[in-house]
């Protein structure tokens, strides 16, 4: 397919909380069109809903997009020719929108109260008719409306929607869609407190910032209407629209955390990859074709076509989530995954890391197959790095008596000694000594390697073993030999 030409999309979350999946698929989705037409990807916050404002939520929103690698080329911090790119910092830019509209008869003044438009929804509920505002101040002088604001009483600004007609539109991924227009009220385009509303915000900074294309959840199909009205009246280009699949649960109810739905920052903190939830948030929703699963951000870009975009709901699936986070780690190139469990234990070891980067590049290919997160990886690899003697019962072979284990061990620490005396202290030349001890003694491999492993490790699950005392050095591991030596009694 060729490619779109002079491509302009954004992301455009409201700071109410933590970025959550939906909200980053949107952003993905819009990242991955703009890469794939050499377009722009924007990112906006649209804070003007003032009471609803979360602390920090801005700073979330940003260190999700950046650690999942969604660069925006114009938005806050790096700045744009379209900017300001909060919509609190661009308030004098609407009011100069509204203005216009009243001057021109496209929108008035009401002062009714909260409890005044309750009794109007009441008196039509009372009546079979369909609650909603009536269009009292509709025809009310301005003058009287502005002398209400004067006087100190809540004043809005709502758009004089035409009483009969409709309006349309193409979706790009669902067709034509035909809305009445008699069903859509005169809605409020500024608050009493002067900031502007979604409807207004959002097409007034579309139009300026000339986004091409809007790719945002199907939820705002219902509101496209009335953001058409804003746009005609105005006289600004309409962008094209394309509304995404919402995301549920497997029970097919609104995703939620009881369905393992986290905010973008607690994957993170759970140790997934970006790379692994990017590849997982693709999937929802959108197919590259030939059953591909496996994905990284690159392939997302290359492949990206609104055509492979579905129009069901996607649900979501933590376990195939936590699977894809597994395949992304064992694809890892393992210098790199080397780098990231070094990271790992300068964040969590007490002790002074004394091995090299070599030694790390030896952990990461004994655990790759065995993690399925990046926060799997300390605990599995934490007796390199701080030992914690066994429990009393795990330092046991068979039935051997004390007196019988303590001079297995003692035998062994000497065995192993004599080995690296004579600078045999490879993998192949301990699992070779180790076997051969093994059944010279005559106890079974199994027994005799999870005396060594509990010694050693101070746990009955680890990597594998003889790579894991190469690792460690025979003296190291000869050390802790003799630490579980005195815990026989």
């Amino acid at each position: 397919m060729n490619k779109v030409s002079n491509v302009r999309v954004r992301f455009a979350p409201s700071p109410t909380g933590d970025p959550h999946l939906g909200a980053m698929r949107t952003a993905l989705f819009n990242w991955a069109f703009a890469k794939k037409n050499d377009g722009k990807f924007i990112l906006r916050i649209e804070d003007t809903d003032r009471n609803r404002l979360v602390p920090g939520s801005t700073e979330n929103i940003i260190e999700g997009l950046k650690w999942l690698n969604l660069n925006y080329d114009e938005g806050p911090e790096i700045g744009g020719e379209f900017g300001p790119y909060f919509q609190s910092e661009r308030k004098e830019i609407y009011l100069k929108v509204v203005n216009k509209l009243l001057d021109e008869d496209k929108a008035y003044m009401c002062d009714l109260s909260s409890d005044e438009l309750e009794r109007i929804r009441n008196d039509q509920k009372s009546r079979g008719l369909a609650p909603g505002y009536n269009g009292f101040s509709r025809n009310r002088p301005r003058s009287e409306l502005e002398k209400s604001k004067k006087d100190g009483k809540p004043v809005v600004v709502r758009l004089k929607v035409p009483i009969t007609g409709s309006i349309e539109f193409n979706d790009m991924k669902r067709g034509n869609l035909v809305f009445d227009l008699s069903k859509i009220d005169d809605f409020i385009i500024l608050k009493a407190d002067g900031m502007p509303t979604y409807h207004l915000a959002n097409v007034v900074d579309d139009s300026q910032m000339e986004i091409s294309h809007v790719l945002r959840g199907e939820e705002w199909i219902s509101s496209t209407p009335k953001h058409l009205l804003i746009y005609d009246f105005i006289n600004a280009k309409v962008p094209k629209f394309i509304h995404l699949p919402l995301i549920f649960g497997k029970d097919k109810s609104k995703l939620s955390k009881r369905h393992g739905a986290n905010s973008i920052i607690e994957y993170k903190k759970q140790g997934l990859l970006p790379n692994a939830l990017l590849n997982y948030l693709a999937l929802l929703g959108w197919s590259p074709g030939n059953d591909l699963e496996f994905l990284k951000p690159e392939d997302i870009s290359k492949l990206f076509e609104i055509k492979g975009l579905s129009t069901s709901p996607s649900i979501f699936d933590a376990e195939k989530l936590s699977w894809i986070n597994g395949v992304h780690i064992r694809e890892m190139n393992e210098d790199k995954l080397a780098k990231i469990i070094k990271e790992e234990v300068e964040t969590n070891s007490i002790q002074d890391i004394k091995y090299s980067d070599h030694d790390f590049l030896k952990i990461s290919t004994l655990i790759k197959e065995r993690i399925k997160s990046i926060n799997d990886i300390y605990p599995l690899i934490k007796f390199f790095f701080d030992y914690e003697l066994p429990k009393k019962d795990l330092i046991k072979c068979g039935d051997l008596e004390n007196d019988e284990l303590k001079s297995l061990i003692n035998n062994l620490i000497d065995d192993l000694k004599s080995l690296n005396d004579h600078g045999n202290n490879d993998t192949q030349s301990i699992e070779v000594l180790l076997r051969k001890n093994c059944k010279k003694l005559d106890l079974k491999v199994r027994d005799y390697l999870s005396l060594i492993r509990n010694c050693i490790t101070g746990s009955e699950i680890s990597p594998p073993l003889f790579e894991s005392i190469e690792i460690l050095g025979i003296e190291e591991t000869n050390s802790r030999l003799k630490y579980c030596l005195n815990l026989i009694s």
